[in-house]
């Protein structure tokens, strides 16, 4: 079982970045997997760093803006006529856009 989420988060091993891979479907040559495993190091000193902080008191934010409702009004508007746009169609049929089957479904 691989260790990303224990204490002491210092070096992953290339068997370990091997394992996840292969988990992963992620097919990766020796040089990409020694790569990873250096690269991932510094991530791991900072998930420490952040697992370390204190937050003691410090409420919850999602996000610092008070923000509500920046979206418009929802105003219907005109719309296309369904008859004149399916007859610039190829093909339609009961009212709907005929396509070819791409699924071999019957």
């Amino acid at each position: 079982m691989c260790r990303f989420y224990t204490e002491n988060m210092s070096t992953f091993s290339t068997d370990e970045v091997a394992e996840l891979a292969a988990v992963a479907h992620i097919d990766m040559n020796d040089e990409e997997i020694r790569k990873l495993a250096e690269d991932l190091d510094p991530l791991a000193e900072w998930i420490k760093k952040i697992s370390d902080a204190d937050i003691e008191g410090v409420p919850p934010t999602t996000n610092p803006l008070s923000l509500t409702n920046v979206l418009r009004e929802d105003v219907v508007g005109e719309t296309l006529d369904r008859d004149e746009v399916l007859a610039q169609a190829p093909e339609a049929e009961a009212g709907m856009f005929q396509v070819p089957q791409i699924l071999g479904e019957e």
